[in-house]
């Protein structure tokens, strides 16, 4: 899964690959307990990614010495997913990745959603 999102930035235009130096990847079997709260949710199955990091529009120089920002990617739901909406998982990590690149750039989740419903990407 790992090598597949990388991939995914690879493929990522300028010039928006030129701001995403430095973010991590990461694959986990599910989120924990701790980061399910934080984000508001009670079962690990509804969450696929998250961007865990200071979007590009709240750094600054004051920013420096922070940790860098990481993209978890988490493999049960990803692959339950993939297999109940029939779907190739090199599609649903590229979507999942790309949305989570979208929290690097500021955007919040309505955000996306309403871009996404605009491309005629919007069912989910």
């Amino acid at each position: 899964m790992r090598a597949i999102a990388l991939n995914v930035f690879s493929r990522i235009p300028a010039p928006f690959c030129d701001y995403l130096d430095g973010i991590r990847v990461q694959v986990e079997d599910f989120a924990d307990a701790d980061t399910l709260a934080a984000v508001g949710l009670d079962n690990p199955w509804h969450l696929s990614g998250l961007y865990h990091g200071q979007p590009l529009d709240k750094q600054s120089v004051w920013s420096s010495g922070q940790m860098p920002p990481v993209i978890t990617l988490f493999r049960s739901p990803l692959l339950a997913e993939m297999q109940q909406r029939d779907l190739r998982l090199e599609d649903l990590i590229a979507h999942v990745v790309i949305h989570e690149v979208g929290h690097h750039f500021g955007l919040s989740d309505d955000d996306m959603h309403a871009l996404e419903a605009q491309a005629g990407d919007g069912d989910d």
